[in-house]
């Protein structure tokens, strides 16, 4: 409830910005949504849609399949953490979107450029919460299991994931907040192509309506997204605690 008054209000100054004409680049909020209107059923943004979520899908895809399996070794590998765990943590907290220019010159301009921008701002996320999980599992746990007579494979998959996997799904969620911006970033910088080609075109031709739409588009996606994660982490912790 808070969070929706805080968004009328904020909603209602934009409005009052826009009409008072202070800057062109400030639309009214009312004509930024009748833009958004027609955006959204046009085949043009279909296209760009479509683009953006393979590029976004793929890029997700390979930070989950790299990013938990590299985060399980580093937790259960001294070796393994040791050597990379610096690096992680680096990578968690560097501006990636520096590194967009050297992959265009190694990888070139084109999809699988965007991609590789995408899985690099969420994997390093995905791979530091997973570690955390998994070293912070319920040691009780894993000594009732070995007891038990667990195998290594029914170890990992019954006990140690099962207990991080809030851990993980918060990294997942992260992950995917920063792979939106990796999408947007990389189509603006590397190949002029989806959704970055239409923020390239609305703001060439100053039409400020359609950009700002167009990035309440994207918030709104990238809340999406962020907010299904959040349930089904939310649901896995109150599993866990009743378990």
């Amino acid at each position: 409830m808070r969070m929706l008054l805080s968004l009328v209000v904020w909603f209602a100054l934009w409005e009052i910005v826009g009409q008072m004409k202070f800057s062109s680049i400030v639309p009214p909020f009312s004509a930024v949504i009748e833009a958004g209107i027609e955006i959204l059923p046009t085949e043009k943004f279909a296209k760009a849609a479509i683009i953006s979520l393979r590029s976004f899908g793929l890029g997700m895809a390979l930070a989950l399949a790299i990013g938990i399996p590299l985060g399980v070794a580093m937790a259960r590998v001294k070796g393994v953490g040791r050597l990379l765990g610096m690096w992680v943590n680096i990578f968690v907290s560097a501006p990636i979107s520096a590194l967009v220019p050297i992959l265009m010159a190694v990888i070139g301009i084109g999809e699988t450029t965007v991609v590789v921008t995408v899985f690099l701002f969420a994997v390093f996320v995905i791979t530091l919460d997973t570690q955390v999980g998994i070293t912070h599992a319920d040691r009780s746990l894993v000594e009732m299991a070995r007891s038990f007579g667990a195998t290594r494979r029914q170890l990992y998959s019954k006990v140690l994931l099962l207990s991080a996997l809030p851990e993980i799904l918060a990294g997942v969620r992260l992950g995917a907040i920063r792979g939106v911006k990796g999408v947007v970033i990389g189509q603006l910088l590397v190949a002029i192509i989806g959704v970055g080609e239409l923020f390239e075109t609305y703001s060439n031709n100053f039409l400020m309506e359609e950009f700002w739409a167009l990035v309440l588009i994207v918030f709104l996606f990238a809340f999406a997204v962020s907010e299904a994660i959040a349930y089904l982490e939310r649901r896995v912790e109150y599993y866990a605690a009743a378990r």
